[in-house]
């Protein structure tokens, strides 16, 4: 479950909402809540040759669902309405408000570091290409806003390892970094509105 928070909250930092966002309903929470423990038991079951590949589809719907009512539990203290949105050809995109005082109190800051300049709750949008492969994943950054003003991968790396360290991972998420996929999960298709996993 780790890995999958881990990477949840790795796209929610790193990815931007789409347009017109559906509305969110508890089923569709529980439904993607269903579809994730079906992916852990199978990602749990010795790999046999014979077996073939598994796929599970989820909607941006069920997925935001999902973090809306189901996953608050999940989300980093200091994350606040975290949307994702697929839009094709291994594009991601989301959205979420982020308290960046947290972030930018925890060291001291030079007259050059823009967060140093940023204070309070505000929305950060960002968007970038996800690509995996034989159960490796990698994220490129496109775009980053935070207050629709654009800021550098410096920034958006800063909250990401921030908001994804841990007491076994103290540095966090190097959004840069290669990442086996939880699960036995061999690869992941972004198509619009949809993401299949395949196991």
């Amino acid at each position: 479950m780790r890995l999958w928070a881990g990477l949840v909250v790795g796209l929610m930092l790193v990815s931007e909402q789409a347009q017109v966002q559906p509305r969110l309903a508890k089923a569709d929470g529980d439904r993607f809540q269903a579809k994730l423990t079906r992916i852990v038991a199978l990602g749990n079951t010795p790999r046999t040759p014979k077996r073939a590949a598994q796929s599970t589809v989820v909607s941006d719907t069920e997925l935001n669902s999902y973090l809306r009512f189901n996953a608050q539990d999940q989300v980093p203290v200091g994350i606040v309405d975290p949307t994702l949105s697929a839009h094709g050809d291994g594009l991601v995109s989301g959205r979420a408000i982020v308290d960046l005082d947290a972030v930018r109190k925890q060291k001291q800051r030079g007259w050059l570091d823009p967060m140093g300049y940023l204070t309070g709750r505000l929305p950060l949008t960002a968007r970038g290409r996800l690509t995996t492969q034989n159960g490796v994943g990698r994220f490129a950054l496109e775009s980053a806003e935070i207050s629709g003003v654009t800021v550098p991968k410096t920034l958006v790396q800063e909250l990401l390892s921030f908001y994804s360290r841990t007491s076994e991972d103290p540095d966090g998420i190097n959004m840069d970094d290669p990442f086996e996929l939880p699960a036995q999960i061999r690869e992941i298709r972004v198509a619009p509105g949809t993401t299949t996993i395949v196991q």
